[in-house]
Parts: C-alpha cells; sequence; structure tokens
C-alpha cells in the first residue's frame, strides 16, 4: 500500500481515535512515554502505565483523570531486573482485568555509557540490553496471544538513528536499537499472515527529554521539538488508519 509519511507527520487525531481501546505504554512515567500515554487517553483509550517509578506513574494517572481520560491503570515494573515469571503474570493480570489488549508502544529505554567500546562496563552493557531489547521482546511475546484477538492491533517499537546507522562511542544503546529495528520486520512478517497485528517502529529524532539532555549535555533544550510535537505519528500508528502498514520505521519528523 502507498505510504504518505507527511499525512503521519501532521495527523489530526479525531477525539475518539482509540476510543474504548486498552493500549499498554512503557516508560510512562517519563518523557515521550508520559506524554503519548496522556495523548492516548485523550482519544479515548484506556492506557495501562508501565514504568519503575511509582511516584512517577500516579503523577501521570492523576494527570489523566483531571483531563477527563478512562481510569487508567499502573504496573509498576523494572525492567533491568524484571524475570520471564513477571512478564507472565502481567500478561494473565491484563487479560483478567479488562479481557484485551489493542496495542503496545514500548517507549521504555536505557542510555547507557557514552564511551569507547574499549572502556565499556560489562554489567552497564547487560542492564541496556535488558532493558531497550530483551524486556520487549519477552513483554511482546507474552502478550502476543491477547492481542491476536484484538480486531486491529498495534505494536510500536521506539529506535533511533544510532540503531539504523552505528555511532562511535554510543556501544549498548546503538546495538540494542539496531536489534529493535530488526526485531519490527521480524515480527511483522511472523505475525503478517496469521494475525491483525500490525509492527512498527518509529526513530523520534533529537527530543527534549530527560534521556536526550543526558546524552547532549551541551545542547540547548529550547531548541529541541517537544514530544507533544511528535504526537501525531504515534497516534496516526496505534488507530485503525494505520491498517496495513507493517514492518515500516519511519522517522517522526523531516528532519
Amino acid at each position: 500500500m502507498n505510504i504518505n509519511i507527511e499525512t503521519m507527520r501532521h495527523y489530526q487525531a479525531p477525539n475518539n481515535l482509540l476510543a474504548e481501546r486498552v493500549i499498554l505504554v512503557t516508560g510512562a512515567s517519563d518523557g515521550i512515554g508520559r506524554v503519548a500515554a496522556k495523548t492516548y487517553a485523550q482519544l479515548g483509550a484506556t492506557v495501562l502505565l508501565l514504568g519503575r517509578d511509582l511516584k512517577k506513574l500516579e503523577a501521570v494517572y492523576d494527570e489523566i483523570e483531571a483531563a477527563g481520560g478512562a481510569q487508567p491503570a499502573i504496573i509498576p515494573l523494572n525492567f533491568s531486573a524484571a524475570i520471564a515469571a513477571e512478564f507472565e503474570q502481567l500478561a494473565i493480570n491484563i487479560e483478567q482485568e479488562f479481557g484485551r489488549l489493542d496495542g503496545i508502544l514500548h517507549c521504555a529505554a536505557m542510555l547507557g555509557d557514552i564511551t569507547p567500546l574499549e572502556m565499556y562496563n560489562p554489567d552497564t552493557w547487560d542492564e541496556v540490553m535488558k532493558v531497550n531489547l530483551r524486556a520487549p521482546f519477552m513483554l511482546t511475546q507474552q502478550l502476543l496471544p491477547l492481542l491476536k484477538k484484538a480486531p486491529d492491533a498495534s505494536i510500536i517499537f521506539m529506535s533511533s538513528s544510532v540503531g539504523r546507522q552505528a555511532r562511535a562511542f554510543w556501544g549498548a544503546y546503538a546495538v540494542s536499537k539496531a536489534g529493535i529495528e530488526n526485531l519490527t520486520i521480524l515480527l511483522a512478517e511472523e505475525l503478517a499472515a496469521t494475525s491483525n497485528i500490525r509492527v512498527n517502529c518509529i526513530n523520534p529524532q533529537a527530543t527534549r527529554t530527560t534521556m536526550r539532555a543526558k546524552a547532549y549535555p551541551a545542547e540547548d533544550p529550547v531548541n529541541v521539538p517537544t514530544a507533544e510535537q511528535i504526537m501525531p505519528m504515534f497516534s496516526y500508528l496505534m488507530g485503525a488508519e494505520s491498517k496495513g502498514i507493517t514492518g515500516q520505521s519511519f522517522d517522526a519528523r523531516d528532519k
């Protein structure tokens, strides 16, 4: 099918785009995940807020309720320490409490060290891989049976420019995001003929977040676009109008 990227980037979502849908957002306590969770709630979704900082998750929960959104749910989970049984139980809990799942937005991520590989701490490497690659795989794997029951479901992974073209000193983060790019294609191809699930990837590019500030400490955040500015693509790919688009990796902005 023809894919108009500019339509995605400037998409004006109807207020009921995600009505009666249940959407899981990881990394929902901060940054892009927080903004996306609030955006999806404004569009009618029941949002499941997953993250490791309970107080921040509670703040997002309160903001959604104050804005008149459907009552969200909080799922505290530390990806760097989570074991297989916790992902399995999470899937069971979602099915028992909500009976459905219509989408996942994978925003949780860890930057790790920006340093030469010869100096990279192996423990940090392992932790970055757990958060950025292992957890999205395991979480998605456990939730696939529930997603397959949805009329049309969407999985969105978060990529990075350094995941497409490796950049010196970006270490485990770059390698993990390259894995996400390939995971997107692999999963999309496996599900294309057997389900109504579409799987895509978004590179948010430079966005005003805490992680961005850590990676570029000398950068003036005023000159960096906000997470709100890239939400049109996140809304489009989560909504039903993106049916048929799968296995793709998109830039959230044109530059």
